[in-house]
């Protein structure tokens, strides 16, 4: 066992820095995206466990690196997180049968990645996030700052979805009630939102006070009633392939047969086999990002799809927003959360912006409706 442990010791640096090579990425370079190495174990975890050694590693202080968004960018534009070597690709083969042959996101388990991810404490999201603390990507198109962007992105959606006064808008997976409380207010509709995560519901709840906005801890699965309007933003990442016909079968029995159901999502530019296993061990348990190809699937012979619509290039604007933002909180946050929390969010928040710089990870908003809908919709660019 000694001599095996030996002989990674000994091939892992050379190995690793002929696969970072193809993405121009070295160990101990002076660049910003190359990585600073802290501890020798790194090249081990790297080459047992791919991406998931080295988000671990990260965050244990093994390696740092001045520029993670850019190293991500480099490492995803050469498709390095689909070509782990050795022991770890076994892992990875044996993790997408895991997510083929299980369903992840049963009724049961919709309630691992609020309490994991959504309830790590109200106080960090809102040093993170913008006013209205929108947990999705913002839309930049004439933005300046993070507020407005976030507040262009709210008035598009309710522009997509012709909100009229009086109607009633369901918004599956409301987070902490930021569009509930803009629909409610500027659009004159009532809201029904549903969340998962007791900490955001509270939260939801109180800044919806006064408001015509009803807000329910309750898996969308066993929701009643009908709606003019149905919004899910940010939420389908979480729902998983398997259940995908019974996420679109609710939707569909939900709305009014002449209204309107707006579906924002992240996606990725082609069918994965798996998520990323670091993700989904520490951020987003359970979750999966549709393909173009299993998204049109789900949604045929259920809606009609009246609007797609990308800007993924967006959600890399975004995410180094919030890493800003966190990065500048962290002197108060850090008297409650540990370095390793803060390593943490660090890692997630700017990997995911060179997800999206890559051009592997996408950002869609669809306008979907029943067939029995009446007249001609027109899409809607700000």
């Amino acid at each position: 066992m000694q001599s095996v442990s030996a002989a990674l010791d000994a091939t892992a640096p050379s190995v690793l820095s002929d696969l970072l090579a193809r993405a121009d990425v070295r160990f101990n370079g002076g660049r910003p995206w190359d990585l600073r190495v802290h501890h020798p174990r790194l090249y081990r975890r790297l080459l047992t466990e791919w991406s998931l050694g080295a988000g671990e590693s990260y965050v244990d202080g093994d390696w740092d690196c001045d520029r993670l968004d850019l190293l991500f960018d480099r490492l995803l534009r050469a498709d390095l997180d689909r070509t782990a070597p050795g022991l770890a690709k076994l892992k990875l083969v044996a993790e997408s049968l895991r997510q083929r042959l299980f369903n992840l996101q049963t009724v049961a388990r919709a309630h691992q990645v609020g309490e994991r991810h959504y309830d790590v404490g109200n106080d960090v999201f809102e040093a993170m996030l913008d006013s209205r603390m929108i947990y999705s990507c913002g839309y930049w198109q004439h933005a300046q700052d993070l507020e407005q962007a976030q507040e262009h992105k709210l008035a598009m959606i309710c522009r997509k979805l012709e909100l009229q006064r009086g109607e009633t808008l369901l918004d599956i997976g409301c987070g902490w009630g930021g569009l509930a409380r803009y629909a409610a207010e500027h659009h004159g509709v009532r809201v029904t939102g549903v969340t998962i995560s007791k900490e955001q519901l509270a939260l939801a709840q109180a800044r919806c006070a006064g408001l015509p906005v009803t807000l329910l801890l309750q898996d969308y699965r066993s929701l009643q009633g009908r709606f003019d309007k149905i919004v899910s933003v940010g939420m389908f990442e979480h729902v998983g392939l398997k259940n995908y016909p019974a996420y679109f079968d609710t939707a569909h029995r939900l709305l009014a047969p002449d209204g309107l159901f707006l579906l924002h999502s992240i996606g990725v530019d082609r069918r994965a086999p798996h998520t990323d296993p670091w993700i989904e061990r520490y951020i987003f348990p359970n979750g999966k990002l549709p393909s173009p190809a299993e998204l049109a699937a789900a949604v045929e012979g259920r809606f009609i799809v009246e609007d797609w619509h990308n800007f993924g290039p967006d959600y890399d604007l975004t995410l180094m927003a919030w890493a800003d933002r966190l990065e500048a909180a962290w002197p108060r946050l850090g008297a409650r959360y540990d370095e390793a929390l803060r390593r943490m969010f660090r890692y997630y928040l700017l990997s995911c912006a060179g997800f999206f710089r890559s051009r592997q990870g996408q950002l869609w908003q669809l306008v979907l409706s029943r067939p029995q809908r009446r007249g001609v919709y027109r899409s809607f660019r700000p």
